[in-house]
């Protein structure tokens, strides 16, 4: 396994899937403030792919988060693949943030849509 030098001498392959999962349930927290129900996976490609027939825009930034599918499983058990690299490390974190945000700048629109219909006069 590879690790970084550190306090804790942490697992790359440890971080890369966490940051498989923030990207994972970011996604999944579009689908809930849409109130869209999304199939039981881990796979962002398929979760995004299901978004975007959904109406939604998904940026090919956030399609590229797709790669990080094989960190759901395949991190777990290190032994069973290739160490990750730092340069892996670094896309992983840059690719989850990029979801992240875009997730949060989602849901706030969701939610400004929302309080905008609330304040809308009844006829």
């Amino acid at each position: 396994m590879s690790k970084q030098s550190g306090p804790a001498e942490i697992c790359r392959e440890d971080l890369c899937f966490q940051a498989q999962q923030a990207a994972e349930k970011s996604i999944k927290a579009v689908y809930q403030s849409k109130k869209l129900v999304f199939r039981y996976t881990h796979n962002i490609e398929e979760l995004l792919t299901h978004l975007e027939r959904s109406g939604v825009v998904i940026p090919d930034q956030i399609k590229a988060a797709s790669e990080l599918t094989h960190y759901a499983v395949e991190a777990r058990y290190p032994a069973l693949t290739e160490p990750v690299s730092e340069e892996e490390y670094h896309e992983a974190i840059r690719l989850a943030e990029a979801v992240v945000e875009w997730a949060g700048q989602m849901i706030q629109q969701v939610a400004k849509t929302e309080n905008s219909h609330q304040r809308e006069p009844r006829r």
